[in-house]
């Protein structure tokens, strides 16, 4: 979703209020700097509810949850952020918790307005949060996904996927159909519409 700067400076306390107080926008808050988040495109929503869809259902049964783009994430005392989806298997991040704080992945759908963030700045900030182990990007304009996984401290190797392919998630020992993923998804070049 497409983030647009509100505020210049803000505590972490008046971003908290605010974010509680607002209804019908969501904010993100980052080093002091607060961003509201846009809506999204048809292909943008169904690649979310796709995604998280499979998740939930090959997680069924486990220790892990599988949250949606409502759920907000503390990665660091001054960061926090709305992504698309987030799954966290520890029993601390369940129940009537308002923000998580120990993501093992993350997902991102990825517009034309947020790429370029998605890819560099923000997947900088994810990088920082030690519980993190694999962060997903998914293309909403071609049938692309790229999945990040953190080697080490400081390395992530990427791993990019592709139709007829099968992502593998290493950290929840589980793997995701791209084709699924993209299951009634329409990109401009299709005649199908």
């Amino acid at each position: 979703m497409a983030t647009q700067p509100v505020y210049t400076r803000m505590s972490v306390e008046e971003y908290l209020a605010l974010d509680h107080e607002s209804r019908d926008v969501r904010y993100e808050f980052i080093d002091g700097l607060v961003y509201m988040l846009a809506g999204g495109t048809a292909n943008h929503s169904t690649l979310a509810i796709n995604a998280g869809s499979l998740l939930r259902v090959l997680l069924r049964g486990s220790a892990c949850r599988v949250y949606s783009s409502d759920m907000k994430i503390c990665i660091a005392e001054q960061r926090y952020v709305y992504p698309d989806l987030s799954v966290s298997c520890d029993p601390r991040d369940r129940g009537t918790v308002t923000v998580l704080q120990y993501p093992r992945v993350i997902v991102e759908v990825l517009s034309q307005s947020t790429e370029a963030f998605d890819r560099g700045q923000k997947f900088e900030l994810y990088r920082t949060c030690p519980s993190l182990q694999e962060y997903i990007l998914i293309d909403s304009k071609r049938c692309a996904v790229d999945m990040y996984r953190r080697a080490s401290e400081k390395l992530w190797t990427l791993y990019p996927y592709s139709t007829g392919e099968q992502i593998q998630l290493y950290s929840l020992d589980k793997s995701l159909s791209v084709d699924e993923v993209y299951e009634n998804v329409f990109f401009a070049h299709n005649t199908s519409e």
